[in-house]
């Protein structure tokens, strides 16, 4: 499964899911790199 953190202020990596770290953080895989990172959550749609 896909997944975007954010892993600085402006800089987000998007990559396929490792695991969930405890303290909240995301590992994500890109080629043979892993990045961790806070995951970015899909905004959920506005209530009419």
């Amino acid at each position: 499964m896909l997944r975007t953190i954010q892993i600085g202020t402006c800089v987000s990596v998007q990559g396929f899911f490792v695991r969930q770290l405890d303290d909240g953080r995301v590992v994500v895989r890109v080629d043979d790199k892993t990045y961790k990172g806070f995951p970015i959550e899909r905004p959920l749609p506005r209530a009419a």
